[in-house]
């Protein structure tokens, strides 16, 4: 009778699974329910966002110097993107561990399939509010060409 190697039981995969699903899970809350924490409307943020170019810009033109920088306030949303970050890397992690360990590739697999499919969904989330940012940022010193007159050398356009 052909003996055969006992069979490795998958605890670090299935750990790895479950943290990662956990990552997943939360990103897609914070992203679909999200913003959790306090927000301005987008009308005062634009507002003062232009006052602050409009000041900024005289101060420039004057030689005065900018305000010091302030230390933006941590709140539930930055701490639920930390959360996704550690859980996603923690899932990462396990599944490399569960294949060290030899276990069954598809459950160390799905750990690191799905830590780094929450990871790619917060980038991908990340990064188009970023475009979105800058082209609302464009479109706002756009619309104050008339008040930066030549800071600009004629950039905007007449």
């Amino acid at each position: 009778m052909a003996e055969t190697a006992p069979t490795q039981d998958a605890t670090f995969g299935w750990i790895g699974f479950a943290v990662g699903a956990a990552a997943l899970v939360l990103t897609l809350v914070t992203f679909w329910a999200g913003p959790f924490a306090p927000q301005q409307a987008a009308g005062v943020t634009l507002g003062e966002l232009a006052a602050d170019i409009a000041k900024a810009a005289a101060r420039s033109v004057a030689g005065q110097e900018q305000p010091a920088p302030v230390a933006v306030p941590w709140t539930i949303d930055k701490y639920l993107e930390i959360a996704v970050g550690v859980l996603s890397g923690f899932a990462i992690l396990i599944g490399v561990a569960a294949f060290v360990r030899h276990e069954q590739k598809r459950a160390a697999m799905s750990g690191i399939a799905l830590g780094g499919l929450a990871m790619a969904v917060q980038f991908f989330a990340w990064t188009i509010g970023m475009i979105v940012g800058g082209v609302v940022l464009v479109g706002v010193l756009y619309a104050l060409r008339d008040t930066f007159g030549g800071v600009f050398g004629g950039l905007l356009g007449d």
